[in-house]
């Protein structure tokens, strides 16, 4: 069977968003892709539905569940399967499964995350043929050409980050790792790529997105800059320091972007979108809020009424954070006081609500997330040098970054006794990109084990009185995940393994 359902996807985006774009298009039942490859404006539109498909809830299996939706099943699965979010309860929910690392083929989260994520690069396949059987190019078409390489580039990343080894575990030559998707005419039977020719095409797609692009359409498009953050996170995986820096600094020097300062990062996130330290999210309107069933922030936060609030900061964070109450990254973490003035628990965990996908516009639930900020480029860059030896430029990033959250006072002078540049390095790492869905990948690429000896019901068999949290937990089940622990990567989706008999299941 041929991979071909680009033309039906760009139907059925086109129809959708003729009802919110105000410019002349083509009636859905008369676009092909000859029609489209004409028209700039169509182009524009079918680009458009590649970045709907992030926050979009669309049918699959044959309905449409409000759970799914890519950023929401992105942040649970990266987020809940490290340590510095705490799941509040037992549940049936999918994202257990992520908290818990019981995975499964039939995993609905990460069914859907596979899916979508192919939904989008099946999307900007379309585009990027449209695009490349056209003669004459301008510089608006060049542009879009440039972002559909960036967004396949950026999914075929995120699918390796979930699905594939490490870069650094192992040899990367015969570690398995996504099926590549080059074309809408591919069979659907294919192989999965090896870890390193998936970077390498990854590599390859954001060079030439970089080429191409050289409109600033803002921070909810891809960009040249957006295509050079992915480049430096993509090499820091690879554990290639200079091109990890090199990439940063092409980011950093650009003079598009600055850090939010102490006074204007506690509303950094609300604002993402018309904020400087923003690199590239995904544009949320109030026609976008999923509300309490289907939003990332219901999960996190809730007013009484806006959401569930069932999954909060852990204990193993704050304790990280707690030496500086002044650092207005707390801003973020929102604590929950009884009526008698103590620390609200919900099923004996205290509450500690998280606020980074929520109060845009005043709503609870709304927010533009951000997948690529200036802050990470500092960091990038301090954990190359670090790992260069090059102490003295390390901490100077960190202190960039600690200088702009409320640490003046605070800067770090030279490596702790009993600590190495790298702790220092990745602690303000964790820090600073809490919650952001960095935290799980950043030890697992550097070898180190995930520790969370924390109550909370990641841990197996636990019953709400057996939490006594005067001392920490013992005898459980996943107190430790070991860097080299199969299941810190999720199972190849069933709906693969039965579609195409050359995809070879995860151990």
């Amino acid at each position: 069977m041929k991979y071909k359902i680009a033309l039906l996807s760009a139907i059925l985006v086109f129809a959708l968003l003729q009802s919110c774009n105000k410019m002349d298009v083509y009636p859905s039942d008369q676009i092909n892709t000859g029609s489209i490859g004409n028209t700039t404006d169509g182009i524009i539109n079918v680009t458009n539905g590649n970045y709907a498909l992030f926050k979009d809830q669309v049918v699959f299996n044959g309905f449409v569940d409000d759970n799914n939706q890519y950023l929401r099943q992105y942040f649970q699965m990266s987020g809940f399967a490290a340590d510095d979010i705490v799941c509040g309860q037992k549940t049936e929910d999918p994202l257990y499964y992520s908290f818990t690392l019981t995975h499964s083929p039939d995993q609905a989260n990460s069914r859907f995350f596979w899916y979508v994520s192919y939904k989008i690069v099946n999307g900007a396949n379309t585009v990027i043929e449209i695009i490349n059987d056209k003669d004459d190019k301008d510089e608006m078409i060049l542009q879009l050409l440039g972002e559909n390489y960036f967004l396949r580039a950026l999914m075929h990343f995120n699918l390796l980050k979930f699905y594939a080894k490490p870069y650094t575990h192992g040899d990367p030559n015969s570690n398995l790792g996504v099926i590549l998707r080059k074309s809408t005419s591919e069979d659907g039977n294919k192989a999965r790529a090896t870890v390193k020719e998936g970077y390498d095409f990854i590599i390859e797609d954001l060079l030439r997105a970089t080429s191409l692009m050289s409109i600033d359409r803002g921070s909810q498009y891809a960009s040249k800059e957006a295509a050079w953050a992915l480049l430096s996170r993509l090499y820091l995986y690879m554990e290639d320091h200079n091109k990890t820096i090199a990439y940063a600094d092409s980011v950093i020097n650009s003079g598009r972007f600055s850090l939010e300062s102490s006074s204007t990062y506690p509303d950094y996130f609300p604002n993402a979108l018309s904020r400087n330290e923003t690199i590239f999210s995904i544009a949320f309107t109030p026609a976008d809020n999923r509300g309490k069933f289907g939003s990332i922030a219901s999960m996190l936060y809730s007013d009484g009424n806006s959401g569930w609030g069932e999954e909060f900061a852990s204990q193993s964070l704050r304790d990280l954070m707690d030496d500086h109450l002044e650092d207005v990254r707390w801003a973020y973490i929102d604590t929950s006081f009884s009526d008698n003035g103590d620390v609200r628990k919900k099923n004996g965990i205290e509450v500690y609500y998280i606020t980074k996908f929520s109060f845009q516009d005043g709503d609870p639930n709304l927010s533009s997330p951000v997948m690529f900020r200036l802050a990470e480029m500092y960091l990038n860059r301090a954990e190359a040098y670090a790992k260069m030896g090059n102490e003295g430029n390390a901490l100077a990033d960190v202190n960039e970054i600690r200088s702009q959250r409320g640490l003046e006072g605070a800067l770090i002078t030279g490596v702790p006794s009993g600590s190495t540049i790298l702790e220092v390095v990745l602690n303000e790492r964790r820090i600073e990109l809490a919650f952001e869905g960095h935290r799980a990948m950043d030890l697992y690429r550097n070898k180190q084990n995930m520790i969370r000896e924390y109550w909370g019901y990641h841990l197996k068999n636990l019953n709400s009185n057996d939490i006594d949290l005067s001392s920490p937990p013992t005898g459980y089940d996943n107190l430790k995940v070991d860097w080299n622990d199969p299941r810190i990567i999720y199972y190849i989706p069933v709906d693969e393994i039965l579609a195409n008999n050359l995809c070879i299941q995860n151990d």
